[in-house]
């Protein structure tokens, strides 16, 4: 391999890099675990209560 090809293959493998980390990221919701939306449930039911009773 040439000094040429070597240098724009890691040239490309560069911009290649840099566009993707500049990609919009996917409307896939971040995950949350089984026991953080329970805790949120907890948090949301007792929101709810607490006016309601005031």
């Amino acid at each position: 391999m040439n000094r040429r090809k070597k240098i724009n293959q890691l040239l490309k493998a560069h911009a290649k890099k840099t566009s993707a980390k500049l990609a919009p990221k996917s409307n896939k919701p971040k995950y949350i675990s089984k026991a953080d939306r329970l805790k949120l449930a907890a948090e949301s039911t007792e929101d709810l209560g607490t006016p309601a009773e005031s």
